[in-house]
């Protein structure tokens, strides 16, 4: 290793205080490249901080746990990961620390006066609290911070949602000038759309037989399609989408406040709406029996589902039914009803557009989701799969359409001189090889071949694999499994395709309602087509069909940045607020016994996923048996040093649960 040179990335530290540093910039399986900072090296530094590193010779554990490796010391922390926390106020040796919820914090915050609340008395030691971090003096073990928002009693049901939201960002509060632009459309919103409906530069579909399909909790219709037959044999079908960027106009308090939310979050109780209600579960949700505001991606298909035609641009509609997933499917399944004509050509026709699909190699996860059901009191009191019914593939096909076809619109526009160089993709990479060989080690130790070269997997192979696990008791793990070893799909301006869908253009375009890359995707779109960007009468907005600017364009990077940012931000409240609903649930039924699979290996002892509800749990090392185990990471197992006994990983167990921490989120299990 080059002495004198620095290093800039991120860097992880652990609960014990040690750091490492990925001199691959984090792209290597191989941990022991890393460098290991020592805890006294750390400068301060906190778990994901962007830091410079300085090489700093050979560390030597003084416990002999490790072999020694190349160590490294922080000389410069650029930027901090998190500057806000969530946690619980505690008292110790006479000082107020918030404990925080971010278990990648490794040390809690002393908390100081705020200014802006006057004393800590006003939050009580045992309340969930929202700290801003201030600073961190130089012989102080803690670094130090300011109370910025009041939460709630500790284990209360709103509380603790409201902490999760928190604790990643998101708050259901909007600022005074989106509340001054919420109380202009409360008031006018409704005019202004029957006044555009009458647009007549909006295509007409107000006549042609048009429904939504959503989960029976949906408030927010952001999607819509129509279908007609056509003279000669061949179907036309429009994809619908909820004219968001009518009424949210570039620079506006709202579009400001969207931008910075970038996604609403599904909580296991609640959604943090991205747009205030006005918009998101009226004037722009595309409820039934009401004209509404579209912009629409109309294909003409023939009878095997090809593109024969295809239009991009603003529309009326007027949605003759809202039906529920489970509604839909009834009509199909009955033979007759509301639209049972219309729902029958959509069904055959997506059938064809995803049997293309996975003939090109798209991958099939199909993986059930975990809904928790609660009572009145937000009191978990059943845990069920969501059942995927031909009707959820249905909307699913033709949105996947529809974001394709738009992609490649854009991408053709923009190519050689058009008036814009820049869109927006959503890019997939291919996985990353040392993944795919470790997926492919875990499989063959488990009974599965997954064939590549090189490092390199087909989708085609991955859906063979994904094909054979079918109803077997391993069938989460390997899905699971698989799914980790993908790279994650985020937001890009340079386009490279999407491995998981076998797309070469990709983009999202179908719910402006809750995501704002599909927002700026309409904005793209009507940009190209010289229309107005302006529309509800408030706000900075563009005017007179102006084209998106080139600061505009360059800020893109930015945008794609902080919108897969935020999406992560999302999936893990939305996660989080599933598994404390999990643990709750079972909190009640310590001393029973479950079914479980072995889902993960670790020195530390066997992590177990409970087949009745999906939740994690840990059995820890010293409770797996009576014999001394030993670590196998080769083969992904715990093994007995004197009876040989060995617990790997897929291994159906049964399990006895002994401990349930709901505010940690954690489960402890012992072998029955």
């Amino acid at each position: 290793m080059p002495t004198g040179k620095t290093y800039e990335g991120p860097i992880t530290i652990t609960r014990s205080g040690i750091g490492f540093f990925p001199l691959s910039g984090g792209t290597s399986r191989d941990k022991s490249t890393d460098l290991i900072i020592p805890a006294e090296w750390t400068g301060h530094a906190l778990s994901g901080d962007i830091v410079k590193i300085v090489p700093a010779g050979t560390y030597r554990d003084p416990a002999g746990r490790m072999p020694p490796r190349a160590a490294g010391k922080v000389a410069e922390i650029v930027s901090r990961a998190r500057e806000t926390f969530v946690g619980t106020l505690i008292e110790q040796e006479g000082a107020v620390l918030l404990s925080p919820d971010y278990k990648k914090m490794h040390l809690p915050i002393e908390v100081r006066p705020s200014q802006k609340l006057g004393t800590i008395g006003d939050a009580p030691i045992g309340y969930k609290v929202l700290v801003r971090m201030r600073g961190w003096d130089a012989n102080a073990p803690y670094p130090w911070g300011v109370v910025e928002e009041v939460i709630g009693k500790a284990g209360v049901h709103e509380t603790e949602m409201r902490a999760l939201a928190l604790g990643q960002g998101f708050s259901s509060d909007f600022p005074p000038g989106v509340l001054a632009d919420v109380k202009y459309l409360e008031e006018h919103g409704r005019a202004i759309l029957e006044k555009e409906a009458q647009n007549s530069k909006r295509r007409d579909f107000r006549d042609i037989p048009t429904c939504t399909i959503d989960p029976f909790d949906a408030k927010d219709f952001d999607d819509a399609l129509s279908v007609r037959p056509l003279a000669g044999g061949n179907i036309e079908v429009g994809i619908h989408i909820a004219d968001v960027s009518f009424f949210v106009t570039p620079e506006s308090a709202l579009d400001k406040e969207a931008r910075e939310r970038a996604t609403s979050v599904y909580l296991v109780d609640r959604t943090i709406p991205m747009l205030p209600e006005v918009l998101s579960n009226d004037l722009c949700s595309l409820k039934p029996n009401e004209d509404r505001l579209a912009v629409s991606a109309v294909f003409t298909l023939d009878a095997e589902a090809h593109i024969v035609e295809s239009w991009f641009g603003e529309t009326v509609i007027h949605s003759n039914k809202r039906f529920t997933y489970e509604e839909a499917q009834e009509v199909l399944d009955r033979g007759d009803g509301t639209m049972h004509r219309e729902l029958s050509l959509l069904l055959a026709l997506s059938k064809k557009i995803r049997a293309k699909r996975q003939a090109k190699g798209a991958i099939e996860f199909d993986t059930a989701e975990v809904k928790v059901e609660l009572d009145a009191d937000g009191r978990p009191i059943a845990i069920r799969l969501k059942e995927r019914k031909a009707t959820n593939l249905l909307i699913e096909d033709f949105m996947l359409l529809a974001n394709e076809a738009v992609a490649k619109h854009l991408a053709a526009l923009t190519e050689n001189g058009g008036p814009h160089f820049y869109s927006l993709y959503r890019i997939h990479d291919a996985p990353d090889a040392d993944r795919i060989e470790n997926l492919s080690h875990l499989l063959r130790i488990m009974g599965y071949q997954l064939k590549t070269a090189g490092g390199k997997v087909s989708g085609a192979e991955l859906n063979r694999l994904l094909e054979s696990v079918k109803g077997k008791p391993e069938e989460y793990l390997v899905k699971t499994a698989t799914l980790r070893s993908m790279s994650k799909a985020v937001y890009a301006t340079q386009n490279i395709g999407h491995f998981g869908l076998a797309f070469d253009f990709y983009t999202h375009f179908t719910s402006p309602i809750r995501r704002y890359p599909d927002l700026v995707i309409h904005r793209l779109l009507k940009a190209h087509a010289g229309l107005r960007l302006a529309g509800a009468g408030f706000g900075h907005a563009q005017a007179g069909g102006a084209p998106i600017s080139e600061e505009e364009m360059r800020d893109f990077d930015a945008l794609a940045l902080h919108a897969s940012e935020r999406e992560v931000a999302a999936a893990e409240a939305e996660r989080d607020s599933i598994k404390m609903k999990q643990v709750e649930f079972l909190a009640g039924r310590i001393g029973e016994e479950f079914d479980a699979v072995i889902s993960g290996v670790t020195d530390r002892g066997l992590y177990v996923e409970e087949k009745e509800t999906h939740a994690d749990g840990m059995i820890r090392i010293q409770n797996v048996g009576d014999d001394y185990f030993e670590y196998d990471e080769k083969h992904y197992r715990l093994v007995g040093r004197r009876t040989k006994k060995a617990f790997q990983l897929g291994d159906p167990i049964r399990v006895k649960l002994i401990a349930a921490r709901v505010p940690e989120k954690e489960l402890d299990f012992v072998p029955v």
